[in-house]
């Protein structure tokens, strides 16, 4: 799991070979105009989802995971707080992992809780069970969808 501001995102670019081609599309000065829903960058290997979505508190938040994309969560505007666990400190599932929608999700609370700033990304790799939208206001986000085998 990495937390960082936008701006230092190029710190970060070597860390998966899509990751960088992920922070082009952040840096985009179009981005806060974009409409909701998936915006193709790179066919199935790499894309983003624009939501405004309402936040689900601390108790509706639960721990989600992926097997086949990593997350880049950027954070346009509101005020996030996402859990975060290991997914090897999981233990309660939730609802079983969906391969079409490369989704699982567990019972587990997360052992960490963090807040996201407007112009800031959190990165969740397959090992990382996360909650976003842990938070209870309005939120305009984006997330980027990194294939593994990119």
């Amino acid at each position: 799991m990495i937390l960082a501001r936008l701006d230092e995102s190029s710190q970060y670019a070597a860390c998966h070979p899509g990751l960088s081609r992920g922070f082009e599309f952040l840096h985009r000065a179009s981005l806060q105009s974009l409409g909701a829903g998936k915006h193709e960058i790179d066919g199935t290997r790499l894309f983003a989802i624009v939501a405004h979505e309402q936040g689900r508190g601390l108790d509706g938040a639960f721990l989600e995971f992926h097997r086949k994309y990593i997350d880049i969560q950027y954070l346009i505007s509101g005020h996030e707080i996402i859990g975060w666990q290991p997914m090897d400190q999981c233990q309660q599932v939730k609802q079983l992992y969906s391969p079409e929608s490369d989704l699982g999700f567990f019972q587990d609370r997360p052992k960490s809780w963090f807040e996201v700033l407007p112009k800031s990304f959190a990165i969740f790799f397959p090992e990382d069970a996360h909650a976003p939208l842990a938070s209870t206001g309005t939120l305009h986000k984006v997330v980027i969808k990194v294939a593994v085998d990119y």
